[in-house]
């Protein structure tokens, strides 16, 4: 069986990361043959490989049999539905989409044309300690889940960061800030772990930190249909930040914090202990467990090779691109609530969000200066 003949398109800092571990031989049974940018210096070192200026030129070349679409977020959609229209096999970078009702496009695209893999990149389902946390809710070890808070501010981000790409922190170029870039990965673990809530309620600081017109600063409370509550709290201006997930169900406690994932079970549910107990002050007794677990060593080469891997033998997806909806859905409702002032009930209306966004980039009157920042490790932002 012949190797399937891989593009990137987008060859920014994720697009040469991917490049990097697919060369080295990291995937199996796949070939990078082909990249693209529409930046010339961008595809210099990639020289032996086939390089386009134009991402559909590649698509249309018939040089390959699936993309890599790892562009500036509005470009997601269009380049998405030219492959899977061309019969390519997609893997989309986070996000699927600027925002949902774009998101629904290229769904609705994947569903006109279901041939084609199509994938998302969200290599957090792949991390162990994920995993141990989808087991202890799906074992019932966890009970119920009542209460969720993930206080994630430590996607500090400089203003370097922002002046090193014009699309970077603008609602024309990205669609978004801190929810949309830095964050997507976090909000497709809680719609993977506990499903999509049923109400938001967002506050939103737009330039709270830096000089952008997007989020950078955000406080947002969940409803879930079965009752339970959730905060989630993030900004990429806050230093040293704190990175602390916290899923309290009735059986018990989990927190992953620090590299380390602590159960607190309780003997008996909490709720039957309530309704069973004779003193007023009494709590059930507890085991405090510490769970292990092995850092996943390359998460997005799991997702390419799982991704090669379904175009080949059918494997099933770990991360559908589908999937990818709930993300933006998420991203796009915190920002919403914030900027119409009141709580939203799910799902979002994607025709309103995206009548909002193009309001914001029609009456923005942001400028911003870029100037490129080389030689630093981009691995160094990757999140766990």
């Amino acid at each position: 069986m012949n190797p399937i003949r891989l593009g990137i398109i987008g060859m920014g800092n994720i697009g040469q990361h991917h490049a990097g571990y697919l060369l080295a031989g990291k995937v199996g049974r796949c070939e990078l043959v082909a990249v693209s940018d529409a930046v010339p210096g961008k595809l210099e070192r990639f020289k032996p490989l086939k390089i386009f200026s134009d991402g559909e030129e590649l698509i249309r070349s018939g040089l390959v049999d699936a993309v890599v679409i790892a562009t500036p977020h509005f470009q997601h959609t269009s380049l998405g539905i030219a492959a899977l229209q061309r019969g390519l096999h997609v893997m989309v970078e986070k996000p699927i989409s600027a925002h949902k009702a774009d998101a629904e496009r290229l769904i609705a695209a994947h569903q006109a044309h279901p041939k084609p893999v199509f994938a998302g990149m969200f290599q957090l389902r792949a991390e162990p300690r994920y995993l141990k946390i989808q087991k202890l809710i799906q074992s019932g070890d966890l009970g119920d889940v009542v209460r969720m808070s993930w206080l994630i501010t430590d996607w500090y981000r400089t203003e370097a960061y922002f002046a090193s790409g014009g699309w970077r922190a603008t609602w024309k170029g990205e669609g978004g800030g801190v929810l949309l870039n830095q964050c997507l990965h976090n909000l497709d673990v809680l719609a993977w772990l506990l499903g999509m809530p049923a109400r938001v309620r967002g506050f939103c600081q737009l330039g709270r930190y830096h000089h952008i017109e997007v989020e950078d600063n955000v406080t947002a409370y969940l409803e879930y249909p079965n009752g339970a509550t959730g905060v989630f709290i993030t900004s990429s201006g806050e230093a040293p930040g704190t990175n602390r997930f916290e899923l309290a169900g009735t059986r018990g406690k989990v927190v992953l914090e620090n590299n380390r994932l602590a159960f607190t079970r309780n003997e008996v549910d909490m709720i039957q202990f309530s309704r069973t107990a004779k003193l007023g002050f009494a709590r059930p007794d507890v085991w405090h467990v510490e769970i292990p677990f092995a850092d996943a060593a390359l998460p997005h080469a799991t997702l390419m090779q799982n991704f090669v891997d379904a175009i080949l033998d059918g494997t099933p997806l770990i991360a559908p691109g589908e999937d990818g909806l709930a993300s933006v859905e998420l991203a796009n409702v915190m920002l919403y609530s914030s900027l119409m002032n009141h709580s939203v009930e799910l799902p979002l209306n994607g025709g309103a969000f995206e009548h909002k966004l193009q309001q914001l980039i029609a009456d923005s009157k942001f400028q911003k200066q870029v100037v490129e920042v080389a030689g630093e490790d981009f691995t160094k932002s990757f999140h766990r």
